[in-house]
């Protein structure tokens, strides 16, 4: 088949990979100049089904947060002034943390990040590269309470096969031995089988591996519309002539809601600002030795090769040129409070800010979307890193007539319809 790709972000690197491995001809739409240039250009690096336990979307996370919500200890943040759209999605989002499908939600995610895992190490085997990449994460507990509110999800974790450890403040400083000693640790839960990778040298990667294998990707090139009498046809800004295919895949990040929604397909998907600074490791010892997660502040410290980086907060309506200052300083002061000298701070200190496609129940849509010849894969949120060499496999699995090599129930487009913008 004749397939297009919108977007060349991880999602959308992923899936071309796959599917010009399944011998599909493949060409991708990018409107930035270069791969990953939104979500995955500095996040923070952790591919863990651990993620999904202490995630902001994690099942009865609002009620958690309480009053926090609108301070600067809140994971989850809310820019000024809320337009309605995004007012919507938070109540969606509420909805969603306290339903009473919270839980099942939360265990078909970290299922599909199990599969990821394992899909990302055989093809990470399978190609002559090497990037960034270190073993295991830890989850950081300041106080018993941080523990007790973690317990649900390591139950879930326990139910799927997960190999974690609950340690003890002793024994998390001698797997990572460059914490703090002065810094309140209650313990931490330790996954040896997660890892910290980087993600947009992992993309550039891929992108040459799906360009030897056929695929084709074009830069600067501004997806104006989905004809919706000729569903597998795309119109180019600035380009008088259609590009016509045997199929489309949507993998376009926050642009995704505007494409779909003249085609009758409204999703309620949000930018969700992540922000990230990055710093040169002047002394490797003071630096992690993977990556670590503040399960306080819902802040990641990893190391990436010579440079540690520390990400965090999630923003709801904001602007992409507005960086926030107090979700600046809480980077830094986390990273202050664990690992006071593992960056060079003084200078050449990259800070970032990127949105992530977000659903409010935190869950992506795979699949078909309806319409033939229209394929979705979207909505990943802070979790793409994690999802996305699996999400790609199973959507190259669904164009192909194949059965996926893990249940996707609750994954396509049927459980959104209805919600609306």
């Amino acid at each position: 088949m004749n397939i297009a790709i919108l977007g060349a972000g991880i999602i959308g690197v992923t899936t071309a990979y796959e599917l010009a491995a399944d011998g599909h001809t493949v060409t991708v739409f990018e409107r930035h100049t270069s791969i990953g240039e939104e979500a995955s250009f500095a996040n923070a690096g952790i591919i863990a089904a651990a993620g999904c336990v202490s995630d902001w979307s994690a099942p009865g996370i609002a009620g958690k947060l309480g009053r926090q919500i609108l301070t600067s200890n809140a994971p989850l943040r809310m820019a000024r002034p809320l337009r309605a759209a995004d007012l919507g999605w938070m109540r969606r989002w509420l909805t969603a943390s306290r339903s009473a499908n919270a839980s099942v939600n939360q265990t078909r995610l970290m299922r599909l990040a199990l599969y990821s895992q394992h899909r990302m190490r055989e093809i990470s085997a399978s190609m002559a590269y090497t990037f960034d990449r270190s073993d295991g994460y830890m989850v950081l507990l300041r106080s018993e309470k941080n523990r007790r509110q973690i317990q649900p999800g390591l139950a879930a974790l326990r139910e799927l096969g997960v190999p974690f450890h609950e340690i003890s403040a002793t024994e998390a400083r001698q797997v990572e031995y460059a914490l703090h000693p002065l810094t309140d640790l209650a313990g931490a839960i330790y996954f040896p089988q997660d890892e910290v990778a980087n993600c947009r040298q992992f993309a550039i990667i891929l992108r040459d591996a799906a360009e030897q294998l056929g695929a084709r990707f074009e830069f600067s090139k501004s997806v104006a519309s989905i004809d919706l009498t000729q569903p597998a046809t795309l119109r180019i800004a600035n380009e008088d002539s259609p590009r016509r295919f045997d199929a489309i895949v949507v993998c376009a990040g926050v642009q995704s809601a505007s494409l779909l929604a003249p085609l009758g397909i409204r999703l309620p998907l949000r930018p969700v600002y992540g922000y990230s600074i990055s710093a040169h490791i002047p002394e490797s010892l003071n630096a992690p030795r993977s990556g670590v997660m503040d399960e306080h502040y819902k802040v990641t410290i990893t190391r990436l090769g010579q440079r540690v980086r520390v990400a965090g907060a999630a923003e709801i309506g904001g602007r992409p040129g507005h960086m926030d200052d107090g979700a600046i300083r809480k980077l830094y002061k986390v990273l202050a409070d664990w690992f006071p000298a593992a960056g060079r701070l003084s200078k050449g200190v990259q800070v970032w800010k990127g949105a992530s496609p977000a659903l409010p129940d935190g869950s992506p849509v795979l699949g078909p979307s309806g319409i033939p010849g229209l394929w979705l894969n979207l909505g990943h949120g802070a979790s793409g890193w994690t999802l996305a060499c699996g999400s790609a496999r199973i959507l190259a699995d669904q164009i192909g007539g194949r059965m996926p090599h893990i249940d996707i129930e609750g994954l396509g487009l049927e459980r959104l319809m209805g919600s609306g913008q």
